[in-house]
């Protein structure tokens, strides 16, 4: 009945956010333009143009881009006012007359000059999220009721259309592939992602952008996308910041807390911020082989302390030049226990269990320069450097009862590097067309070194101490170049990236008990050519249209191609294969975006082809047939396609809602091996035709000024995999937000799966027949108390995006 109530809400949700606006489209004239900060000599983004009549009745409006510019259309003849507001600047009223003299009106470079009055007012967040449909990219304005569905960035992404977070791994996925690009501000990092997603308060979030077709613009790794944490940088005139605490609690406590702060006069903006967790996470599960009735159980404890510090300054040369510098430091301590217990029903006399317990340091560094130069006609030069450094030293300690295996310990020490060096340069060659070229240089190094007292077996089945020393180095060197132009209704834009690619790997092994050595190199050189191109259709204020084609990679990531263990239980083992080559896709996608007269839908379908896919193997292991090895391997070409709804509505001014609704299939190839009924093992290629569609729905009920309420449903259906099927997933989260001092305090409540449905159900046919369930604290509760001091006018300098380069892997789900 739960189920029902649910799936109904959802539906009623998502076909109330896709009813039509019955309002005439406003035709006629049109107004354009440019707002700049007058002091500064820059361009405004999203600054509000509001279109009224004589009578001051709104007629129409919008809001600049990221380079100040405007375009409003379909403005009714006759005599109009426009007005220009931005917080913390003075409003600009201009009167304009649309007629026979001139139906097209080019207003030119508007100055906003700063204002001192009603700092204290400022509200930085809005009440609520929105959607907005970009030519490449979906864009999800993060809101007040949005920050109050979690407190980090890892728990709000299953609010957001088309992405899922796996609760166990915190590894991401889009459009139901986890071979995504996760960026914070357009930049990589070696932290990896489902680490840095845990440490990023929802409070610091501006914007995600969910950029599934990328132009050749951009890094052209990640079949489905990029998925862009834009945060909030408090570039204001003065002393400003933000301070956040939250606590979060279900089986075990979890604390949060941040705080950001900026100084800005009219030369430089310093800024900073610092935010730590102290997390515990319970997990457990078990997993059944039917037909061996074998049964394993697994307790997990996982305990996390981390810290984030940020220090940043923009300097203002003069109108034509600004430096930018920032850097990163990172730190994060992590241990597990997990405890494994193994029941032979038919031989109890075979029953063992292990307990594991690993200790795990990591240390990360970037650092970031950035120059610009604007030149008098309107075009610039970019460069920008950055420079990350990661270094993890982890020790785990296995210890085995009632089994004939010895102890052993692990010790694993990793070096990484990656240098990105960027010369951009754009030139609007018109109002209506913009050429951009680029340079690019990507340096990258891993080493990793493993050592262990007695965990392999050899050929004798003695358990051996090894050593393997792992180096892995990827240069990667590209040019690119895109123009773009706008016509009266239709406008497009084309790209072209080359890129060549040094791939180079070494791994060295010793057998400490017979002084024995294994070198196995590895050498992977290639040139490709990836082109793109984007059009967009717009009848009407109304009605856009949009297509698009990009041609992309999912290079390796470290995990899966490091020969190293990824992890050791007595039933299973996972492995990188060194030799894995990279994939391509080539993606079409297609959208359709309707204005509502109290929202948007947009409407969208996707279709890829894949070559030499990517996918993981399942094999047996020849040491003890009880064991199960995962490793990836590629694979012939495969296709994939999927439809996606979305909308964001306002049903009544008290009400406002963002559902979306997401059906995607794909074709999986792999190698399995199983026992055949002689009891010999045999390799069998094993193909699924996997369709899964989830549908979630954000309700926002803003019952006065200070006091608001949420509510957010999702089903996500089942789906398919290589190993298992996993079972649909039902989940419902409450929420409240109280703001006082002004607006300047808040506190938020929430109460997460309120129905405890929330958990991993899954069933196996191969190598065995299995069924397993895992759960974890999915039904937490958690308050968060804000506070944001100083006040100021928003003014913050652009910077380049950028994507990240590895595909995302491993895991046993």
């Amino acid at each position: 009945m739960k189920q029902f109530l649910l799936m109904l809400i959802l539906v009623s949700s998502t076909i109330l956010s896709a009813q039509p606006n019955s309002n005439k489209d406003i035709k006629n004239g049109s107004i354009s333009g440019r707002v700049l900060d007058a002091s500064l000599n820059e361009p405004l983004p999203y600054v509000n143009i509001v279109v009224k009549d004589a009578t001051s009745k709104v007629l129409t409006g919008g809001i600049t881009d990221n380079e100040g510019n405007f375009t409003i259309e379909k403005i009714p003849e006759g005599s109009i006012q426009v007005e220009i507001t931005f917080i913390g600047y003075k409003t600009i009223l201009k009167n304009e007359t649309i007629g026979n003299v001139n139906y097209n009106i080019k207003m030119g470079d508007i100055l906003l000059e700063e204002s001192s009055e009603g700092l204290d007012e400022v509200t930085v967040v809005a009440e609520t999220s929105t959607i907005q449909q970009k030519v490449d990219r979906k864009v999800i304005n993060i809101g007040k009721d949005l920050q109050t569905a979690g407190a980090t960035a890892s728990e709000i992404m299953n609010n957001l259309p088309s992405v899922s977070v796996d609760q166990q791994s915190g590894a991401i996925s889009l459009r139901g592939n986890q071979n995504v690009r996760v960026m914070v501000d357009g930049k990589l990092s070696n932290i990896p992602a489902d680490q840095l997603l845990k440490q990023i308060p929802s409070t610091s979030i501006k914007s995600i952008e969910l950029i599934t077709n990328p132009s050749a613009k951009y890094n052209p790794e990640g079949m489905s996308g990029i998925i862009n944490i834009v945060l909030h940088k408090n570039t204001q005139i003065g002393f400003n910041g933000n301070i956040n605490v939250s606590l979060a609690h279900d089986i075990e406590p979890k604390f949060n807390s941040s705080i950001d702060a900026n100084y800005r006069n009219g030369k430089f903006n310093l800024y900073g911020s610092y935010s730590n967790g102290a997390i515990k996470n319970y997990n457990q599960g078990r997993i059944n082989r039917v037909e061996q009735q074998i049964f394993q159980s697994f307790n997990i404890l996982d305990d996390n302390q981390s810290h984030l510090f940020k220090l940043g300054l923009d300097f203002y040369l003069d109108d034509k030049n600004t430096i930018s510098v920032f850097t990163n430091q990172n730190s994060f301590d992590n241990n597990v226990n997990v405890n494994t217990y193994i029941d032979y029903v038919t031989d109890p006399s075979l029953d063992e269990s292990q307990a594991i317990y690993g200790e795990n340091e990591n240390d990360s560094e970037q650092y970031n320069f950035n120059y610009k130069h604007d030149f008098a006609d309107g075009h610039n030069i970019e460069l920008e450097v950055d420079h990350n450094i990661f270094g993890d030293n982890g020790n785990t300690n296995n210890s085995f009862f009632s089994s004939q295996r010895p102890n052993f310990t692990e010790d694993t020490e990793t070096d990484r590097t990656r240098t990105t060096i960027n010369l951009d340069y754009v030139n609007p060659l018109s109002d209506a067309a913009k050429l951009e070229l680029g340079l690019q240089a990507r340096l990258f190094e891993n080493s990793i070194f493993y050592e262990s007292n007695g965990r392999e077996q050899n050929e004798s089945g003695q358990y051996i101490p090894t050593t393997t020393l792992f180096d892995y180095s990827r240069d990667i060197y590209s040019a690119y170049a895109t123009y773009g132009k706008k016509l009266e209704k239709w406008s497009y834009q084309v790209g072209l990236r080359a890129e060549t690619v040094s791939v180079d790997s070494d791994a060295f092994r010793r057998d400490l008990a017979a002084n024995t050595e294994l070198n196995i190199p590895f050498k992977n050189d290639y040139f490709e050519l990836y082109p793109s191109a984007f059009f967009t259709y717009t009848p009407s204020e109304k009605n856009s249209y949009q297509l698009s084609y990009s041609r992309r990679i999912d290079r390796p990531g470290i995990g899966q191609v490091n020969p190293l263990p990824q992890f050791n239980t007595a039933l299973i083992s996972q492995f990188g294969n060194q030799e894995l080559l990279p994939q391509f896709t080539n993606s079409m996608e297609v959208n359709y975006t309707r204005q509502l007269k109290k929202g948007s839908v947009t409407a969208g379908v996707f279709y890829r082809i894949i070559e030499d896919e990517i996918q993981q193997a399942i094999l047996i292991d020849r040491a003890d047939t009880n064991r199960l090895i995962l490793t990836n391997l590629n694979f012939d070409n495969t296709s994939s396609y999927g439809v996606e709804l979305s909308s964001n509505y306002r049903p009544t001014k008290w009400w406002n809602v963002n559902a979306s609704f997401d059906l995607f299939s794909q074709k999986q190839k792999s190698l399995a091996e199983s026992f055949d009924t002689n009891g010999d093992i045999v390799l069998n290629t094993v193909e699924v035709d996997n369709v899964a569609w989830n549908l979630r729905a954000f309700n926002n009920f803003k019952v006065s000024k200070s006091l608001s309420f949420s509510a957010f449903g999702m089903y996500r259906g089942k789906n398919k995999n290589i190993q298992f099927e996993m079972q649909d997933m039902l989940m419902v989260n409450l929420g409240m937000r109280y703001s006082f001092m002004e607006g300047r305090a808040s506190f938020s409540l929430n109460y997460n799966d309120i129905f405890n449905t929330m958990y991993a159900e899954f069933d196996g046919e191969r190598p065995f027949l299995q069924r397993g369930r895992f759960e974890w604290e999915s039904q937490q509760i958690s308050g968060r108390l804000s506070y944001r001091f100083g006040g100021g006018k928003y003014r913050a300098k652009s910077r380049k995006q950028r994507d990240n380069d590895v595909k995302q892997g491993g895991g046993i789900f």
